[in-house]
Parts: structure tokens; sequence; C-alpha cells
């Protein structure tokens, strides 16, 4: 439990300082097998900014975020990560990685999305058993 409540606590620093590096959330999956999910926006878009200061950190209060390995990449500074990431498509994108038996599942949501959405988007992808809870059955 006391994992648990730190996880929720560095989340929510991460948040509000910028979020954790790509590197920095990618060892993390990497070291608990959490899935790595990603926001990629701009500091020039209204709804990136929406959803990074008022969405996500509504998320973060919740707990699910510290329940993910949680990143921001910011589309300008991060060209061709961003690019790498997104597969094409708008931004703000929230892109969500899990390993499963069959390898690597990429789930995405494109566009500014309400708290329930993100909330559900997450639920899902932590509802679904990752190869680490199937080589544990």
């Amino acid at each position: 439990m006391i994992n648990l409540t730190c996880t929720a606590i560095l989340h929510a620093a991460l948040l509000s300082t910028g979020g954790a590096t790509y590197t920095e959330a990618h060892q993390l999956n990497q070291q608990t097998g959490r899935p790595l999910v990603v926001l990629i926006g701009a500091d020039w878009c209204p709804h990136c900014r929406v959803m990074k200061q008022s969405t996500l950190p509504q998320v973060a209060q919740r707990g699910l975020l510290g329940k993910v390995a949680f990143a921001e990449v910011n589309s300008d500074h991060e060209g061709a990560l961003a690019h790498q990431l997104m597969a094409g498509g708008p931004i703000p994108q929230l892109i969500m990685f899990r390993k499963t038996a069959d390898g690597w599942q990429r789930s995405s949501l494109v566009g500014s999305r309400s708290l329930g959405e993100i909330e559900s988007f997450l639920q899902q992808g932590l509802a679904a058993p990752t190869s680490q809870q199937l080589g544990s059955r």
C-alpha cells in the first residue's frame, strides 16, 4: 500500500513538473511490467494544454497514473520520438504500450478526450493480462 501511495505521489509530482521522460517511463515499464502510457503534445496546442494541466492531474488524483509508467513527449522538442510513437495523426495523443503473450500491443486515444474516456482507456489497458501475468498462471 505504501508503494502504491508513493508511486501515485511521484506521478502527481511528475505531472505538475512536466512529467517523466520517455526514458524514465520506459525503464519503469521494463522493471515493473506496468503499461507504458505516453502523452504526445505541444506547448502551442490548446487541447494538449488542457489534457496536461487539467484532465491528467485529475486522473493522477484518482490513482490511475500510479498504476502505469507515464511520460510526456513534446512533439516540438522530441519530434523524431513523437513521430515514431504516434504513427501519424493529430495531437494530443495518449498512447499505451502493453507487453502481451503475442508481443507488444499499442492502443491510442487521439484528440481532446474527457476524464471518463481517459480513465476508461487506462482501465481497459490495466485489466487486460500482460505477458508477465500470463506466465504466472
